[in-house]
């Protein structure tokens, strides 16, 4: 057994326990997750993937594991956009608190092997059309400029959602949240409910913010295990912390522009790679890349929660 396959078997061997022990141990029908328990699971996914990384760090090299390090924590603060359109989409369609955990789980299995297939089609593209990752470069450019100049969030609107558009158009749907059915029977004719809607959406919604991060890791890596590995772990966090942050998401005013830099940075480092692997070895450019997301990050969300109490104070005043 190669050391890529060992790894590959770790993971697989991670991420079972891990799914089960999630949905056995942590999750139960029909209850709410109050902020307690919703830091206790992002703690268990969060040390999980420290974990991987140690074991990368010990089977791969440093490279790899800083590049997987990098990918994830990449992957893991582009997640906090997910959330606040995931928050949005629970309160439109109403569902009701004690069912959130349960779409959530099931939307996030669903995100899970969609993102699999969509990061399969992108390494067998890569790999043989290499330009494409300089389309990746400007694309990720261009996002972060985009992001850094929305001054607020839109509304999550229906009507304009190609996927509940085209549910409306092809499935009987019964505009509810029957108990977390995810179908009913009305007049003998069966329906499907705005749990089953919520489902799809948060699914579908995970795969459009893909279309950001996916490329965004194939600036940090085109290691398929650091792509693959760092992408799951990631989105198997996104429920508990959904729990914790829906609450705070608000405060997290600059974060955006914090990831809006970072995308302009990597962007700019994929398209000069070649130019920049003159001066500056893998392992140099690796880590380069991990304390310009960390500084970024951490800037971001510090800046955003002193501006936060700064208006906290001024209304305060007023």
């Amino acid at each position: 057994m190669t050391v890529d396959q060992l790894t590959y078997l770790v993971f697989g061997c991670v991420l079972l326990v891990a799914v089960v022990v999630d949905l056995g141990l942590l999750s139960k029908r029909s209850t709410e997750i109050n902020i307690k328990k919703a830091f206790g699971q992002t703690l268990f996914w969060v040390l999980l993937a420290f974990g991987f990384f140690g074991f990368l760090w010990w089977k791969e090299g440093n490279v790899t594991a800083l590049e997987y390090l990098s990918a994830y924590l990449m992957e893991w603060s582009l997640s906090i956009d997910n959330i606040f359109v995931f928050i949005l989409i629970f309160s439109f369609f109403k569902i009701r608190s004690d069912h959130v955990a349960r779409a959530l789980l099931i939307g996030i299995m669903m995100a899970i092997v969609l993102r699999v297939i969509f990061i399969t089609v992108g390494v067998v593209l890569v790999e043989k059309f290499d330009w494409i990752l300089y389309i990746f470069g400007a694309f990720l450019i261009y996002t972060g400029i985009k992001i850094f100049t929305v001054k607020e969030e839109g509304g999550f609107d229906p009507e304009t959602n190609p996927v509940y558009r085209l549910l409306n158009k092809v499935v009987p749907i019964y505009h509810h949240d029957v108990s977390g059915k995810f179908s009913v029977k009305r007049n003998g004719k069966r329906y499907f409910t705005n749990m089953f809607v919520v489902i799809v959406l948060l699914a579908t919604t995970d795969i459009v913010f893909a279309l950001d991060s996916i490329p965004a890791v194939f600036a940090i890596s085109q290691d398929r295990l650091v792509i693959y590995t760092s992408n799951i772990f990631a989105v198997l966090g996104l429920r508990s912390l959904f729990f914790l942050l829906r609450g705070a998401v608000a405060r997290f005013e600059y974060l955006q522009q914090g990831i809006a830099i970072v995308l302009i940075f990597i962007g700019g480092k994929m398209l000069a790679e070649e130019w920049l692997h003159r001066y500056l070895t893998k392992n140099q450019l690796v880590l380069i890349s991990l304390l310009v997301i960390v500084l970024c990050l951490v800037g971001s969300i510090v800046y955003s929660l002193q501006a936060s109490r700064r208006k906290k104070n001024e209304n305060d005043l007023i």
